[in-house]
């Protein structure tokens, strides 16, 4: 057989899978409205997204991969097909920190997928205050860098909001030069979040040591400055690079190769367990010698791995702190549901602020 007759059968053949995914696809978002259906005749107020589910049909997914699609490749296609369909039982709507062409809609639409409407809030306290009110059903904040630390403010909403973690996402976060124009020697500003001009500033000390650097709000607020200025650039992604319509003049100037993000997914309700979980908590003791130890002991006590902690001023008075922890494990789990139990009744303030599946994708 002829080079050419070869590749006609091929394509016949992927002709024919392409039929059969579709029918399948079609077959799956039909299933998808019957548990609507079921679920809307049993209770009106129903929550249809469930991400201990879909966390579980990724892992799923991702272990009975054999190739030659990578596991992420696989998981992010299902990631699709299932928000595609979960928006034919009900549209979500996510309210992230924005304007469009930030990190953290990237984020949003990493874990929800895309056929979700992302809402761009000026502020973090904006994304509560509309999921708290149901003007949006979820909201999607940054909580960590691995390069700058804790983002602060989002640490300081969860004191006094009755929101619950239910998800987090976590980012390779790569910076690009962008610019509407074609030479790096023509630059005389960049325009970048102070953040990302600190993840960048060897880069820029190297290469573009005499030009201003400008910090704005966002990201994309600096892509869309530099839009209309071929002597100006921005540090943004490339979300914001198509957003905006800039050319990608250097990628990947982050200092850390290994710069990445960690966001959280808040909601109304709580996620029950998926299997793997993480719990974050919030707790405050006295100031006093041995304090924080004792505190802490009862997870050492039942095992409990404590994967992060960080200190927050409480505001209730001057030297007094609460402090932010990340344990592994859901709240409902034995071992973990006793060693809370111990916490809270020793705790000056306690608060689980939520138990939600690891990071799948």
């Amino acid at each position: 057989m002829t080079e050419q007759g070869q590749l006609d059968e091929i394509r016949e053949r992927i002709d024919a899978i392409d039929r059969q995914v579709q029918d399948l696809l079609n077959a799956r978002a039909g299933a998808a409205q019957e548990v609507a259906r079921i679920k809307l005749a049993s209770d009106g107020d129903t929550v249809f997204y469930r991400p201990e589910r879909e966390a579980q049909v990724l892992r799923t997914v991702k272990a009975r991969n054999q190739g030659p699609l990578g596991d992420e490749a696989i998981a992010r296609l299902f990631r699709e097909i299932m928000s595609e369909c979960l928006a034919l039982e009900l549209p979500l709507s996510v309210g992230f920190l924005g304007p469009e062409g930030t990190f953290t809609q990237a984020a949003a639409l990493k874990h929800f997928g895309h056929a979700v409407d992302t809402v761009p809030m000026a502020a973090i306290s904006d994304v509560f205050q509309e999921v708290e009110s149901g003007a949006c059903h979820y909201g999607v904040v940054p909580v960590e860098n691995s390069s700058e630390g804790v983002v602060s403010h989002t640490l300081d909403m969860f004191l006094n909001s009755p929101l619950q973690i239910c998800g987090e996402v976590t980012m390779r976060i790569h910076h690009n030069l962008l610019s509407a124009g074609d030479e790096l020697n023509t630059l005389k500003m960049v325009y970048s979040h102070q953040q990302s001009l600190a993840q960048c500033r060897g880069w820029l000390d190297r290469h573009l040591p005499y030009v201003e650097r400008v910090p704005v709000g966002s990201n994309a607020e600096a892509a869309k400055r530099a839009m209309s200025d071929e002597t100006a650039a921005a540090i943004a992604g490339e979300m914001a690079a198509e957003l905006y319509d800039l050319k990608v003049l250097v990628p990947n100037i982050e200092d850390d190769p290994g710069n990445t993000t960690r966001f959280l997914v808040v909601g109304r309700q709580a996620v029950p367990p998926s299997g793997d979980d993480k719990t974050s908590l919030l707790m405050s003791t006295r100031n006093e010698a041995g304090g924080l130890h004792r505190l802490l002991a009862p997870l050492a006590e039942h095992g409990i791995s404590m994967t992060r902690i960080e200190s927050r001023p409480s505001r209730r008075g001057n030297w007094d702190y609460v402090f932010f922890v990340d344990i592994n494990g859901h709240r409902d789990d034995g071992q973990v549901a006793e060693a809370l139990r111990v916490l809270q009744a020793q705790a000056g303030m306690f608060k689980v602020l939520g138990s939600y599946p690891k990071a799948v994708l």
